[in-house]
């Protein structure tokens, strides 16, 4: 993946089908795809469904049109907010779209959404409209100017167990009962811990245009000791319910990192463009393993 910054003016002169590809792929946040996808494969276990065109079609929707919801609509509503932030505009960190392609974009969204909505009602039925109505409403409850729980700490990190949806989709797509409760718990935390910590990476360009998440209330390190908990909290259910000690191995360095980070290293400093880069692509190969893991032991898929 290529991180380089694209330019994003204020407006463009000329809209190309290259420069809207580019746009469209960097809100699907193409940075995020592994542990998407580490959601999407975690109940299927090892079997081996790699054969099926539905697993792939599952497997695309939730990369791509899926991801174009979950993050377009955020990256309209920031806009103002995004342009403080030296992250955006990069196939890791999500777009920086000009107005043009910000207001195109709510009906591309739309436009994405409609074959996949009818070929899961085909192939799921009615209940698939459960599941987008629940999609719809985290999406607005996240977004909406009058509710906007994305600046409503402590909301804005308790929504992020919407991502729960891929494990629901995944299991009915591909024919397989629902994951067990501790793996939905587990799922549910590490998003959390996910999404603060991505917080944490934006906390200056956050305060300087005055949005409040929990990270800019916290402040750097108690917002990293609240990850460390999370983790914590996720290496007890994997250990106690799983009996894997390999995740809660990795889970327990986790927790360790974040305490000497508070602690020693960057304490209340931000990180740098390249170390935040370099804590993505160590992020992406920690998803790589995990999906490599779970089809070696499908260890998260029941209780032991």
């Amino acid at each position: 993946m290529d991180t380089a910054t694209i330019p994003a003016p204020a407006s463009l002169t000329k809209r190309t089908i290259w420069s809207e590809l580019v746009f469209l792929t960097q809100v699907a946040r193409p940075g995020l795809w592994t542990t998407t996808a580490l959601f999407y494969l975690m109940p299927l276990g090892h079997r081996a469904f790699f054969r099926s065109w539905i697993f792939w079609i599952g497997l695309f929707y939730a990369l791509v049109p899926l991801g174009l919801v979950l993050y377009g609509v955020n990256d309209i509503v920031d806009a103002e907010a995004d342009a403080y932030n030296p992250r955006k505009g990069t196939f890791l960190f999500g777009s920086l779209g000009a107005k043009e392609q910000l207001a195109a974009l709510r009906w591309e969204i739309v436009a994405a959404q409609l074959p996949f909505l009818a070929l899961f009602l085909f192939l799921i039925g009615p209940k698939i409209l459960l599941w987008y109505a629940t999609l719809a409403a985290a999406v607005a409850l996240y977004n909406s100017p009058r509710v906007s729980w994305k600046g409503r700490p402590p909301f804005d990190v308790l929504i992020q167990a919407s991502y729960l949806l891929v494990f629901v989709l995944s299991s009915w797509l591909n024919h397989l009962p629902q994951l067990p409760w501790p793996t939905f718990i587990f799922g549910a935390l590490f998003a959390m811990h996910s999404h603060i910590f991505g917080e944490v990476m934006d906390i200056v360009p956050d305060r300087r245009s005055g949005r409040r998440t929990t990270a800019t209330q916290l402040g750097a390190v108690h917002a990293k000791f609240l990850i460390a908990a999370f983790l914590c909290s996720e290496t007890a259910i994997v250990y106690r319910f799983f009996h894997d000690a390999i995740i809660s191995g990795f889970l327990g360095v986790g927790v360790l990192w974040f305490v000497v980070d508070s602690v020693v290293l960057w304490k209340e400093r931000s990180y740098t463009a390249r170390q935040m880069r370099a804590f993505m692509w160590a992020w992406n190969g920690a998803a790589m393993l995990g999906m490599c893991w779970n089809w070696i032991t499908a260890s998260v898929t029941a209780i032991h």
